[in-house]
């Protein structure tokens, strides 16, 4: 088996133990900011795609009415001010003033309402099923918007970023095909920089938005996205300057060491507050014999995931306790033990149905680190006495054997958005299961107690009965083990350090260029 990079792991770890690269003295004005986009997005209009990539660049472009800090606390954005009713079912928002669109068109409550009520609910599949909790919005005057919920939903003060919920120019949108709409390939929001030119295959290029609603701001003049589809070519662009900010999953992880001890770079693991990505395997419980429980537990027991974060992940991330990550509201870590035990893993499989059935296990196509992961738990599961095969596989093919249900152990990674209710329970409810998303319940987890309670969870108005509902949750599907939790994924920013400010909210670079300045002095 592979040796754990223990130096590089050890420096990693120190570094990332510390805060943030000081952001000392005055913020200066001017420069270029170059970034890595990675992989090219397919479009910029975040209200139609929410895929990574476009998160990145469109949360430049859009806003919505909140941002939100480290601790997933909510901050005025194009809200300077709101209200919850004590019944937790009346949400009211005060706009700020003398916001305009890039086009120079003023930002009203109508843009929110046509935004909330009709863009999104048609065309964005999570806010849909936010909206679903919603019986009406009122606009009493241009900047102010009420939200009346049919019962109350704790999760809905966590929505208001642009991924999910941005705000849309309704005299640009209204009346038209959204889909088709001539201008999705020129997005037009309210935010910091404004799109100017896009050359395929090469760069994204933004531009300094002059009459952005905050003083000073934004600093940079401009930012360019420079699309590099091989990982050893974008860690080259910044070796070689072309580039000065990496977001999380731009280069190998045994790349990061090295690039990190280069001089005038800075390293930060902040920034993924709100997405907490969690990393596990699908397990198929349509076929047998993953069907069975101590099947389930003994690979649960069998799977090195220190190994992983230290030799594969170069000491990045945490070790997963369940199906919340640490910074999702309501996490628990003292769930049942699912730790690193291949000889009670060797006992439970002698107490179950498993017969020398191969399982296959299939890889996510993402890169290298991902198959060398999938290589070390077939080792894991070789060594308890399971006959396994890695299926290889392209993201296309990937997507399509998910979809199909295809596999026996699949590899993936989710977005928790910083509530239970709003990332986590899409993976487990009964209802979410059905074939033909690699998004929703691939397992086929069905257990009629933890969907009411998820149900019921969801919409409880007290934070404290929240977390009792929650831990009993985590308590019972961590005890059913229906996917093999792996870890908290470490997707680190690397950045010269006299870029200042680069990751300031719970999304990192997705939102966060409002804010950067170049140290030039």
């Amino acid at each position: 088996m592979l040796k754990p990079i223990n130096l590089a792991a050890a420096l990693l770890a120190l570094s990332l133990a510390s805060p943030l690269a000081a952001q000392d003295g005055e913020p200066q004005s001017g420069g270029t900011l170059n970034v890595v986009i990675q992989p090219e997005p397919p479009s910029l209009m975040l209200g139609l795609v929410q895929n990574g990539p476009t998160q990145m660049v469109g949360g430049d472009i859009y806003e919505s009415l909140l941002r939100y800090d480290f601790d997933l606390k909510p901050e005025g954005q194009l809200a300077e001010s709101w209200e919850i009713s004590e019944d937790g079912k009346t949400y009211t928002f005060k706009l700020r003033q003398g916001v305009t669109f890039h086009d120079g068109t003023p930002f009203t409550s109508a843009d929110v309402e046509f935004s909330m009520d009709k863009f999104l609910r048609e065309s964005h599949s999570r806010m849909r099923t936010y909206m679903e909790h919603v019986e009406s919005i009122e606009t009493p005057d241009e900047h102010t918007v009420v939200f009346n919920l049919k019962q109350p939903f704790g999760p809905f003060i966590g929505i208001f970023e642009p991924g999910t919920a941005p705000m849309i120019p309704k005299h640009i949108y209204e009346g038209t095909d959204f889909a088709t709409n001539e201008a999705n390939n020129t997005p037009i929001g309210t935010g910091p920089f404004k799109f100017d030119k896009w050359e395929k295959g090469s760069f994204i290029h933004l531009v300094k938005n002059e009459d952005y609603y905050m003083e000073g701001k934004p600093y940079v003049n401009e930012v360019y996205y420079h699309v590099i589809p091989d990982a050893a070519s974008r860690a080259v662009a910044y070796e070689t300057g072309k580039v000065d900010v990496l977001p999380g999953g731009s280069v190998e992880n045994f790349d990061v060491s090295r690039i990190q001890a280069m001089e005038n770079t800075c390293i930060t693991d902040k920034g993924w507050e709100y997405f907490g990505p969690l990393s596990w395997m699908w397990v198929n419980m349509n076929n047998k014999p993953l069907d069975d429980v101590n099947v389930r537990r003994a690979i649960m027991h069998a799977v090195d995931r220190n190994f992983a974060k230290d030799a594969l992940w170069n000491g990045l991330g945490k070790v997963a306790t369940g199906p919340f990550t640490s910074s999702t509201r309501f996490w628990d870590g003292d769930t049942p033990d699912i730790s690193y035990d291949p000889e009670k893993a060797k006992a439970l499989l002698a107490d179950s149905s498993y017969n020398g059935e191969k399982i296959r296990i299939l890889g996510l196509p993402y890169g290298e680190t991902w198959q060398r992961w999938a290589e070390a738990v077939k080792q894991n599961l070789s060594e308890i006495g399971m006959d396994t095969e890695i299926v290889p596989s392209d993201v296309a093919g990937w997507n399509q054997k998910i979809s199909d249900r295809d596999f026996d152990l699949a590899f993936t990674y989710l977005y928790q958005y910083g509530d239970p209710a709003l990332g986590v329970s899409r993976s487990y409810m009964g209802s979410n299961a059905a074939p033909g998303s690699p998004w929703n319940n691939v397992a086929n987890y069905q257990n009629p107690e933890t969907d009411k309670m998820f149900e019921e969870a969801a919409l409880m108005a007290n934070p404290d009965d929240r977390k009792a509902a929650y831990k009993t949750i985590q308590d019972q599907i961590v005890s059913d083990v229906p996917n093999i939790w792996l870890l908290e994924l470490g997707f680190p920013t690397i950045y010269r350090c006299n870029i200042k400010n680069p990751v300031n909210t719970a999304f990192g670079v997705n939102d966060g260029f409002r804010d950067v300045w170049i140290d030039t002095k």
